[in-house]
């Protein structure tokens, strides 16, 4: 069984993003888990380069780096307090979380070994070009995204405002 440099990368890459996104939810400091949060985001744009979508590796850097630099901006303006979010962790959640780790690891490993692994299936040659992806994520035909597009947007649009009206300070 012969590894290729692709695998390895592939390995070494989810290895960061796995380690990256428990750091992002373990911390207890705001804005290091929207760096670890950033980093993760690179790791999954580097996966898309890794299978040959650039264009969808380029979208993830500008789309979801771009996101977490508003939320560096929304957490450095909204929160003033320098404390830590730990909160106490009961024994029961404790093991309750170790259990769904331990039995999510195993059911992906299960999927990993019974399948084999993605790369061997994906057909390898031209990208699609940037106009037809365009033209299927805003048509308004069957299988195309213009309506959740426009949905998604309102509705961040509106959390946006929430998140103002609520951190704002009563005079």
């Amino acid at each position: 069984m012969s590894i290729s440099l692709q695998e390895i990368v592939f390995y070494v890459v989810a290895a960061c993003i796995t380690v990256f996104s428990v750091m992002a939810v373990t911390t207890g400091r705001l804005l290091r888990a929207a760096t670890y949060l950033l980093f993760v985001l690179f790791g999954t744009a580097a996966i898309y380069g890794i299978l040959g979508y650039t264009f969808l590796g380029a979208v993830q850097l500008m789309v979801y780096a771009g996101g977490i630099v508003v939320l560096y901006v929304f957490s450095i303006m909204l929160t003033r307090s320098n404390k830590d979010m730990k909160y106490p962790v009961s024994c029961a959640k404790l093991l309750s979380v170790l259990a769904s780790v331990i039995v999510g690891a195993g059911l992906m490993l299960f999927l990993i070994m019974t399948n084999g692994f993605a790369l061997n299936v994906i057909p390898q040659g031209d990208e699609l070009p940037v106009e037809k992806i365009g033209m299927a994520l805003m048509g308004m035909d069957k299988y195309q995204f213009l309506l959740p597009f426009e949905a998604v947007s309102v509705l961040l649009l509106a959390c946006m405002i929430g998140a103002i009206l609520i951190a704002r300070k009563e005079k």
